[in-house]
C-alpha cells in the first residue's frame, strides 16, 4: 500500500513538472523568429539573471528575472500576449505557469530557451 501512494505520488509529481500547463503555447526558436518579424500585439520578457541577460539577449525582450515576476507583472498588460524565454526553458515554463496564475490569458513560453537561439 505504501509503495503505491509514492508511486502515485512520482507519477503525480512528474505530470505536473512536465506537461505544460493548460492555455500556454510552447515554440522553438524557429518559431520564435518568425514571432519576432511580426510583433504585433506581443510583450516580451526574460526571466533569467540580469547577469545572464547583460550576456547575451534579443533585443525585445525585457528584463523580469524570475523571482521578480510577482511583484513586476503589473508592467505587463492582460491584454497583450506575453512571450517568455530564459535559458534553457525551464524557468520560463514556471513564469508562464505563473502568468496563468495571476489572469494572462495568451502566454507562449520559448521551449529550449537562449540555449537553443542563434541570431
Amino acid at each position: 500500500m505504501f509503495n503505491l501512494i509514492i508511486l502515485g505520488f512520482i507519477v503525480w509529481f512528474l505530470y505536473k513538472r512536465f506537461v505544460p500547463a493548460k492555455g500556454i503555447k510552447n515554440i522553438n526558436a524557429t518559431e520564435l523568429k518568425a514571432l519576432l518579424n511580426n510583433k504585433g500585439n506581443k510583450q516580451f520578457i526574460d526571466v533569467r539573471t540580469p547577469n545572464e541577460y547583460r550576456g547575451n539577449h534579443i533585443k525585445v525582450f525585457k528584463n523580469i528575472p524570475l523571482n521578480e515576476l510577482g511583484k513586476r507583472a503589473h508592467e505587463l498588460s492582460k491584454d497583450k500576449e506575453v512571450v517568455v524565454i530564459c535559458q534553457s526553458g525551464m524557468r520560463s515554463s514556471n513564469a508562464s505557469k505563473a502568468l496563468k496564475k495571476l489572469g494572462f490569458n495568451e502566454v507562449t513560453n520559448v521551449k529550449g530557451g537562449m540555449s537553443s537561439w542563434s541570431e
